[in-house]
Formats: structure tokens, sequence, C-alpha cells
């Protein structure tokens, strides 16, 4: 009889769990059958706008990047020189009669920027932030049977960023149905206050609206699953709530052998709450999240689940390269996936709230994620940035990223600013240091994370760091006075939000090496950069107020208290390309570039935090003869490399004290090939050659994935390589590119991680390929196809590839 209840025990959690993972969504995508209205002018004049034409668009949506590089946009160069101006969205929609006693909510993930929203001609609300999420009650006026039309009036008036922002409704929309009683927005908080490897303590606050008029009683029942969709706690809650009564509940729940999340196994939990009135179901509302344990030590750094862990990661913008910002899953789960195989583990977002889904991505692949929330306070950095809008907006902005952003675990850090003028100012300027005790209140009062600001002043008096609400003293730059920030700050924490600054175009080398180069504002008439707009490979070039990758990591990597540091940038991003201006238009500090393709410093970062076997040794071997080229190389689970050039011995290199590449000097050029050989006790652990390649021949393309959802937003990334007759990547190859698809799909956009390639991003049927490599970013529609992609160029045999849209 036990064995019997116990096996009712089990069926009735199995049921419960069915149940509730098939519940109906609340929620549904609102991305569809939109037009736009949109006028490029810098100056809104409403009637020049009303007489532009509608077209049909799908969201998310970034106007920008389908405007031509234009050197005389208020933009300049440093928001990538293409436009913004003033865009009208609007949707005609139909709601059935079954919705009529439901609330209906609208929620935008980002508008950039300076948004107004109207449903039916009534003005809902105005969002300045670009960045932030934002919801609207679209109930008291909708019609039901009849059309229903929803206007979004977006201006995005230059010069308001240091970078490029895009425009437009670049990020998810979603329709929410509730009933008469629900769970507020953000209305959930998951903590786990006790950790260890056999039990947990599950902390759940869950925020219940009532919206009738009289009081009625309540039920919430929250199901928890764990990653292999197992019920590991049900939750239940009774209790009555008065008439317009907002109320915040909490229950606690020991969870038995818990599955930790991890930088390697980022297991996630998913808590789903049902609101039910009189047994009728009023709401869902699904919560994922992680239970992990970690601290920071002001001698020994980072600690995740009690291990210590160097973060080693890359500030990122918000921008997937040739797509502009319009978010798309798939990229962005491309920028992580390359980011993770080079031993990246951590994501700044730099320098506002991320998209929903890009934290998201961070929960399920294991990154450590400082939050951050503004680039300026009161002090502009830009004429029509968010300084205009601070004291009205700070508020509600920072407490609407914390309450979205919380439950994610990858969350471990969160930033109040970045580089803020309001640093300074001594004791004559107090503005700082009341805006940072206001802002670390805000924080302090939703979430128990620590809070940090990314300082490029890490100095005692500085005025951000002086009111001592700082949870980590956080430091930009300044890579020669890490050793002293313990005496400069007793007893403090410490991160590095930004490192580096080192400046690099895929391919181009420049000689001598071991010349370091400090370029920040080059023109004609000033040193500080090359005529043809590059910057070297080899990790010999920086911004002044930076240093070179291996200059950083020497640093970092001697002293523990140092947590860790976020590295700029993880990817080439569009605008601010530091040290050249127009036609430059996309970044040098990537350490991939803006098509995704790695630079050689990528596999000095692998060598160093994988487990991986590296051998990387650059550049490539097509010079003049007798040209003398320095050859280095990044290697890793070896002592030693031994360089051949055309089976001649050219000596056998060790790294010695803290180096980090080895080197073979002024080698003159001579055709053929070079190999290098790694060895371990006399074992050999990896060979790589390179060899110099011939006159381009042909054409390869592979695609990252050859099977595609049919959802209308799945990608497939393309890379295109020119090669000779022997197979060899051609290292100088320009040529052009011309391409076609056959069946439902299209060609998203074509890239070629070029910083002044001028070609418009609208143009998707050629493209010249950039030191031997293109890419071509493959979107499926929405039916099944078969798809084929043909790329040609005059003289080349061509390459096809084929992808299958299931």
């Amino acid at each position: 009889m036990k064995t019997n209840r116990k096996m009712l025990a089990g069926t009735c959690l199995l049921l419960a769990s069915v149940l509730t993972l098939q519940a109906q969504s609340t929620r549904e995508s609102f991305d569809n059958d939109w037009q736009i209205q949109l006028d490029t002018a810098n100056i809104y004049v409403p009637s020049r706008l009303e007489s532009k034409p509608w077209v049909s668009v799908q969201l998310p949506h970034d106007w920008s990047i389908e405007q031509p590089f234009d050197q005389y946009s208020p933009s300049t160069n440093g928001g990538a020189s293409l436009r913004g101006g003033t865009a009208m969205y609007k949707k005609e929609f139909t709601l059935p009669a079954s919705d009529k006693d439901k609330h209906l909510f609208i929620d935008f993930d980002g508008v950039y920027m300076n948004s107004t929203v109207w449903i039916n001609g009534h003005q809902l609300g105005t969002r300045p932030n670009g960045y932030i999420s934002f919801q609207y009650e679209l109930t008291p006026y909708l019609k039901f049977g009849a059309k229903n039309e929803i206007k979004v009036l977006v201006h995005n008036h230059q010069p308001n960023s240091r970078w490029y922002s895009g425009s437009g409704i670049y990020r998810n929309v979603w329709l929410e149905k509730k009933g008469d009683v629900y769970v507020e927005h953000y209305g959930t908080y998951i903590t786990t206050p006790e950790v260890s490897s056999s039990q947990a303590t599950i902390k759940l606050q869950t925020k219940v609206k009532n919206t009738l008029d009289r009081s009625v009683p309540v039920e919430v029942k929250t199901v928890i699953f764990d990653d292999d969709k197992r019920v590991v706690k049900i939750l239940t809650d009774k209790f009555t709530l008065a008439a317009g009564q907002l109320l915040e509940r909490s229950k606690e729940a020991p969870i038995t052998a818990p599955k930790l999340w991890s930088l390697e196994t980022p297991h996630l939990y998913k808590a789903v709450t049902e609101v039910y009135r009189g047994g009728k179901k009023e709401d869902t509302y699904t919560t994922s999240f992680g239970i992990r344990s970690f601290h920071f030590d002001r001698e020994k750094g980072f600690f995740l689940n009690g291990k210590s862990i160097k973060i080693i990661g890359v500030c990122m913008h918000h921008d997937m390269g040739a797509l502009g910002s319009a978010v798309n899953y798939r990229a962005m789960e491309r920028q992580l996936q390359i980011l993770k195989d080079m031993g990246i583990n951590g994501i700044r977002t730099s320098h506002n709230p991320p998209a929903p889904e890009w934290l998201e991505l961070c929960d399920k692949m294991g990154f450590i994620v400082m939050d951050e929330a503004f680039d300026m306070w009161k002090k502009k950095k830009n004429n029509f940035d968010y300084h205009l809008y601070w004291d009205q907006w700070y508020h509600k902005d920072l407490v609407d990223q914390v309450l979205r952003d919380r439950n994610h675990p990858s969350v471990f850090i969160w930033s109040i600013g970045n580089e803020i003028p309001e640093q300074w100012g001594g004791d004559k300027d107090t503005s700082g240091r009341n805006i940072t005790r206001a802002l670390t209140h805000i924080i302090d009062s939703l979430d128990n994370r620590p809070t940090t600001a990314a300082l490029n002043d890490p100095k005692k008096d500085n005025n951000i760091a002086r009111t001592g609400k700082l949870g980590l003293i956080g430091v930009n730059y300044h890579h020669k006075g890490w050793a002293n920030l313990p005496k400069e700050f007793p007893g403090q924490k410490f991160i590095l939000t930004e490192t580096v600054s080192s400046l690099q175009s895929r391919g181009e080398y420049l000689q001598p090496s071991d010349s370091i180069r400090r370029w920040a504002g080059f023109t004609k008439e000033k040193n500080g950069g090359t005529p043809d707009y590059i910057c070297s490979a080899y990790d010999n070039s920086s911004a002044p107020w930076g240093s070179t990758h291996e200059e950083t990591l020497k640093e970092l990597l001697k002293y523990p208290f140092l947590s860790g540091m976020y590295i700029w940038t993880g990817f080439d991003y569009l605008g601010e390309p530091t040290p050249y201006p127009f036609p430059a238009r996309s970044s040098y500090f990537g350490i991939v570039d803006l098509a995704g393709f790695p630079k050689d410093v990528y596999y000095l970062y692998q060598s160093l935090f994988t487990d991986k076997d590296v051998l990387h040794v650059f550049p490539h071997w097509n010079w003049k003869p007798g040209q003398k080229i320095d050859i280095w190389a990044y290697y890793n689970h070896a002592d030693e490399v031994e360089l051949l050039l055309n089976g001649k011995s050219l000596g056998v290199r060790k790294k010695t004290g803290d180096d980090l590449h080895v080197a073979w000097d002024s080698i003159p050029f001579v055709a053929g090939t070079l190999k290098a050989i790694s060895r371990k006790n006399g074992k050999i652990v990896k060979v790589t050659e390179i060899h110099t390649a011939g006159k381009p021949y042909k054409l390869i393309a592979t695609a990252d994935r050859s099977t595609l959802q049919a959802d209308n937003h799945d990608l497939s990334f393309v890379k295109i390589q020119v090669e000779d007759q022997n197979g060899n990547l051609v290292p100088y190859a320009d040529n052009l590119l011309h391409f076609s698809l056959s069946g439902d799909g299209e060609i998203a956009a074509l890239d070629n991680g070029k910083e002044t390639d001028l070609r418009p991003f609208s143009d998707k049927e050629a493209r010249s390929a950039y030191n031997g490599l293109g890419l071509a970013i493959i979107k499926a529609h929405n039916s099944k196809s078969n798809l084929k992609l043909t790329v040609t160029s005059e003289g080349l045999q061509p390459a096809t590839v084929d992808i299958e849209v299931k």
C-alpha cells in the first residue's frame, strides 16, 4: 500500500508538470505586420514625416542599418556615419471576443529612442531611454471584433551616442493577456539564501495584483522544474486580496541535491506560477533562475560555488555587425559561442541594459555578466544624449532594469555608470557623490548583488568611489597602477571594468612587431595611423589610454586580489573607429572582427584559458622576396616551438618569465612553407603549417548551420574563402563576390570585417572579400524550403552551399 501511495504521488507530480508546461502562454509575439514612415533628416518636421510613404517592416527593425554610409551624417563616424531621424510605426490588429474580459498589455523590449505610443488615438506614454524595456496597459482603449491601431513615434536625433545605436523598434514586442488577478510586471524575485551541493533554500517573492473592486480569495501555485523538466517542488499559497490591492507574498522551500549553475554546467530551473480565483486560472507567469553561490574576496578575488575563478570577460556593444541593432537570437548566440570557444567567461553590457535575450543566452551558456545602466548621468557626453532626461527618468529606468534582470543567474554585478563625468570635481562638486548614493540605494533596495562603477580616474578622492557605496571598485585601464590599488583603496574589492583598447585589423601586419604604436586621433596632418587606415594584428597597437593584450594580461595574472577584467572589446562594433576619421566607420578594438572572424590575438586567450591544444603561427607567408618579417606563435601544453622554413630550422623558442608568445625576428621572405612544431618533453604536441599562396583560383563556402527553423528569424552564417589552386587561403584577396539565393529565404546581410568598407549593408548582392574572407548571412522564412546560396567572382571557380529550412 505504501508503494502504491508513492506511485500515486509520483503520478500527481508528473501530471502537474505536464499540465503546467502545456498551459497556454499568456504572452505572444507582436512583431508581425508593422508599417513605417521614415524621415532621416535630423530635425523633426511633422508634415514632412506625414508625407512619407508607408512601408511594411518586420520587427525587430533597425532603420539606420539600411541607410548608406554618409560622411555628413550628424552621428559622425562615432555613430558609424549612419543617419537616425524620425519614424512613425503603426500596426492594425483585431482581437477576438474571448479577450474582452482580459487585461491586455504591450511590452516593448527596447525602442531607440524617445518613443511615444498611442493605442486607438490615446497616448499611453513616452520613454526617452533607448535601451530600457517598458510596458503599457491597453485594456481601457481596445475594441473587440473591430480593428485596433497602435502607433509608435520614434526620434533618434544625433548626436546622442558615442557608438552606433541603431534606430527604431529594434527589440521584440509582446502582447500579454491576463485575468483580473495576476502577477505584477516583473513580479517575481527568486533568491537562494543558502546553497550547498547537498541542499539549497529557494526564496520566492511574488507580487499579485487584484484589479477588481471587491476582495477575492486567491490561490497561487508555483511548480519548480529542473532542466530535465522534472518537478522538484510545488509551492502553494492561499490568501485574500482586497479591492485594487497589490500584495507581495514570500515562500521558502528546500531543494535537495540541487543542480548548481556554473560556467561549465549552467543548470537552469524554471518556476511556473499560476494564479487562481475561485478555481479559475487567471494568470501564468514563468521565471527562469539558477542556484549558485558567489562572493568577492578582497585578497583572493572571485569565487563561484566555492571555487576560485578569474573573470576573463569582454565588453560588448549591442549591434550585430551587418545586421545592425535589430535583435536576433541566433546572431547573439553565435557571438557568445565564438567568445566561449576563445576562453571568455564574462560579459559587460557596455554601456546600457541589454536585450532580454542576451541575458537568457548568458544564463544558458554560462557567463559572468556585469549589467550596466548608464553611460552618462546629468553631465552630457553628447548634445542630445540621456543627460537631457536624467532628472525625470533615472529612478524609473534603473528600477525597471533591476526588476527585469535580477532573476538571471548570469548577472553578478550591477554597474551604475561608465566613465561618468561626475567622478571629478572634488569637494566643490558634490553631484557625483549625491547621485552615487541615490543609485546604489535604489539597487540595494531591490537586490543584494554588488554594485560598481567603471572609473577611469581610480583614485581615493574620486567622487563616486569616496562615497563608500560601491561593493566593488571598478577600474578602467591604468594597468601600471593595479599593483597599488589595495593601498589606494584599503579594504576594498576590485574588478577591472574595462581594459586593453588594443587596435587591430584582421590580417594586417606592421613591422617591426616589437614597436608598440599608441594611436588616438589620426589625420593626414598628424601622426598616429597609416594612409590606408589599418592597425596591426600583431598586438602592437593600442589607444594611448590603454595597453596591448599582452601588457594587460601580464599585470592581471600577477595579482590574486584582481577579480578579473572586461576587455575592450570582444567583437568589433559599428561606430567609434579610433584612431581614424571617415571613411572608417567601425571599431578596431575587437578580438573578433565585425563579421565574426577571429583576429590573431584570439588564440592568445585560447592558449591561456581553454584546454584546447593551441599552436597559432602568424602572419601569413605572402611577402616581397627578401622582405624581413617577424613571426609570432601563441602556444600551450608544450615546452617549446621549433620553426622551419622549407625544411630548414629557424631555431627553437621557449617562453620564459611572463612571456605569452615566442617570436622569430626579421626572417627574410622566401616563398614556400613555414612549419611550426610544439613539443612537450621532446614529444610532438601539435604541428601547424603556413604555405605561400598562389593566385586566387576558387571560392569555398562553409555554413555554420546547414539546417534552419522556419520561423522567419533563424540564421546561417556562411564563411566565404578565396583560395588558390592548392586550397590555401589567399591572404591578400579582395575579389568582388556576387551572391544569389534560391528557395524561400533571403540574404539578410553581407560583410567582410573591413572597417572602411563603405558599400551599404542594404546591398545584399555583392561585397568584396577582405584579406581572403567574406560572409553571407542567410535568413529563413516561415515555410519549409531548400535554399541554395551561390557565390561567384570573375575568373574564380564558384561556390555553393545548401541549407534546409524545416
